[in-house]
Formats: structure tokens, sequence, C-alpha cells
């Protein structure tokens, strides 16, 4: 099978495993479009780094985008070229639906007589204005099946009509290998944070948390954003400054090292009107390392700890200072709740067990064994369903390839 995927999250090095993994499987020749950066929002640019692994089993080309960091009217002008030379016979669009590159590639997949899947984190029922709503129509109406990267997802696919097959396959997983547990020497106790710096991280919550805990614990910060100022800010209301230590964003491979120095993370994200946690990565990566985990039940969090970690209400820093007060005084119940992580990662998040479940679905979508999905979702009501737009509705600069 001749499988061309876009993606612009393989711009981060450690993902790219995924690819590996999904070469390495039977028949499989493999293509990944990425742009050479993507800009995030209030987090900085990203740019592509490769793996120094990288194996010789697939293609990864760079490919210019154009409206770079505008997650809804990104896409690449020079896609057509590339669909048109490699005679791809699935594309696996690695994007939301409602945005412009989805329906873009969507397009021009079908007509080169592609068949498509593409993906969703999208867990919140949300109505988008036009042309936003039909591109999301378009991408419905075409598409051979769907991956959805949590049950939420799967069940917010069905409201807005989706019928066809929908897999709960997370966006990526993890190198068992690379996130693993190291030795490290004793230290005074730490609590951590990493990930992106913004409101809806509710790392405030964690703040507060320990200017309530009589063990005073180290904190530790790892990430970028621009909501730092606000969380130093903070610290210093609460008197715990001088214990927070605060660290900019370190690539994937450095991670592991730096969980190695704390006793605990806390995942304490917040639901906001247009945003719940998708999934949270870094709770798997800390798993993987035998790290045990505490966090809030907003979105995703409590399917993916699961009986591995510790939950607490979101926002209740009286909540999580009891949980994280409790656990550091529990070393023998940190150690169990940290290799009962690493179990749940080997047997669902790593980068095989993902790439494997994706070709199980390329094989039956190429096949034309798309009707039955491995994760069905909680019945639901599904929606009169409109007219399905034509592409041309869309803006001009949709159509040209």
């Amino acid at each position: 099978m001749r499988v061309l995927m876009l993606s612009k999250a393989l711009v981060t090095s450690v993902y790219q495993q995924k690819l590996e993994e999904l070469a390495a499987l039977p028949g499989v020749d493999l293509l990944a479009v990425v742009p050479p950066h993507w800009l995030e929002g209030r987090v900085g640019a990203q740019p592509l780094v490769r793996r120094p692994s990288e194996c010789g089993n697939y293609e990864m080309v760079v490919e210019p985008m154009r409206f770079n960091g505008h997650h809804h009217t990104h896409y690449y002008p020079g896609l057509a070229q590339r669909i048109r030379a490699f005679k791809p016979d699935l594309v696996h669009i690695d994007e939301e639906p409602f945005n412009l590159v989805a329906a873009h590639a969507m397009r021009l997949a079908r007509r080169h007589k592609a068949r498509t899947i593409f993906f969703t984190w999208q867990n919140l029922h949300r109505r988008y204005p036009p042309p936003f709503s039909l591109f999301e129509r378009y991408v419905y109406s075409r598409a051979n099946a769907a991956i959805a990267g949590s049950q939420e997802a799967t069940e917010v696919l069905r409201r807005k009509g989706f019928k066809k097959r929908i897999d709960v396959i997370p966006q990526f997983g993890v190198d068992p290998q690379l996130y693993r547990p190291l030795a490290v020497a004793q230290h005074e106790p730490t609590i951590g944070y990493y990930g992106r710096l913004v409101p809806e991280k509710g790392v405030e919550t964690l703040i507060e948390a320990s200017g309530l805990m009589p063990s005073r614990p180290r904190i530790v910060i790892v990430g970028s954003g621009d909501h730092r100022v606000a969380i130093e800010h903070l610290a210093e209301q609460m008197g715990v400054r001088d214990r927070v230590s605060f660290r900019g964003a370190l690539p994937g491979e450095e991670i592991p090292a730096m969980l190695a120095e704390l006793d605990v993370v806390v995942v304490p994200s917040r639901t906001m009107p247009n945003w719940k946690e998708q999934f949270g990565r870094v709770i798997v990566e800390a798993m993987a390392c035998e790290v045990p985990v505490i966090g809030s039940d907003s979105g995703e969090i409590p399917n993916v700890i699961g009986e591995a970690g510790i939950i607490f209400p979101e926002g209740d820093a009286e909540a999580l200072a009891v949980q994280l007060d409790n656990l550091l005084k529990d070393p023998a119940r940190a150690e169990l709740l940290g290799q009962a992580g690493r179990e749940r990662v080997l047997a669902r998040y790593t980068h095989e067990r993902i790439a494997r479940a994706t070709y199980e679905l390329y094989e039956d979508v190429l096949s034309g064994d798309s009707g039955a999905q491995r994760m069905r979702p909680t019945p639901a009501v599904v929606e009169q369903k409109p007219r399905a737009p034509r592409i041309e509705d869309v803006p001009e600069f949709v159509s040209r390839g």
C-alpha cells in the first residue's frame, strides 16, 4: 500500500518513530509530508527536527506551508504535485476536518482516486461559521474513515452526522526505550509540571496547592508560553517563589532525564468554554518513566491515567495539596503507581501499538471494509444532515492545485 501522510505535528522528532513503525509493517510504502516549521500561537516557532536514527524505510519530505501558524487556514500549495508524483493508494490527513488544509488535501486525494482518512482531537461539540463548516461537511462526505484521538472525539463526530467508520487511536505514542525509568541521585521531594504555560493548562492550581502543603516541596515547571509572568506573580503572592524553578521547553529526547528528577508529575488542566484536555501526552511520557501522575478530571485525563494514577477535581487546589502530601509521604504507593503506569503505557500507548492499529485501519479502508469500527461510541442522536457542500462553494484559493 502506498500511503501519503500529511502532518504538521511531525516536526517534533520523537513523533517520527510512528513513521518508522508504520513503514516496517508488511507492504507499506510511506511518504510523510511536513512543513519546515510550525508557528504555535503563544508558544513560538517549532522547527522541524529529524530523528538522529531516522530509518530509510520511509521518506519524509518538506513542503512549504501557506498561512503557517493559522490553525484553520493553513495549507500546502505544492501538495498537488506531491500526490501526482507519489500516486498514493491512501492519503492520511492528520488534521482536523474543519480546517482548510484538510479540505484541500481531501479534494486532491479524491481527484487522484486515493482513499482517505482524517484525524480529530475535537472533543467539544462546536458549530463553525462558513467557510469552516463547509470544509468540515466536505471532508465528512468524502472521507472513507476517521481516526479519533479519544472516545469523546468519536461522540462529537457522531453528533455531527459522520456515519462512517471511526477508530479510536491516539495521534502518537511513546518510545519505551527512550521514555524509561532512569537512576538518579537522591534529592529533596520534587513535584513537576511540563507543557505549555497557558491558562487552560491550570498551572496556577499547582502553585496554589504548593502554598497549602506543610511539606514545602520543590516545584519544577518546564515549558514556555505567554502565561509565565502570571504564574510567577502568583507564586510570589502565595509565598512559594523561592521553591519554584522555571525551565524553558525541552526537546523530547531530554524529557526522561528531567522526569528522573521528579517524585510526581501534575497535569492540572482546566476546562474552558472553547477547550478541554484532549489527551495529555505528558501523562504517558511520565508513566513510561515510572513517575506517578496526579491529573485533574478535565476531558480525557481520567481515561488516559486509568487506575495507574490519581485524579483530583479540576481547579481544586486544596484537594490537589492533600493528594500530593499523601503521595510524598508514601513512597511505596508512589512506586506501585509508577510501575502500573509503565505497564499501562506498554499495553496501550507505544508507537508500535498505535502504528499497528493505524495499519489495520489502512488495510480495511483499502479493501473496502470500513463499515465496522474498533471502538464504538456511546449511541448519540444524529442530527439531520444538510446537503453536502461542493468544494466549489468554498473560497477560490482552496481549489487551486
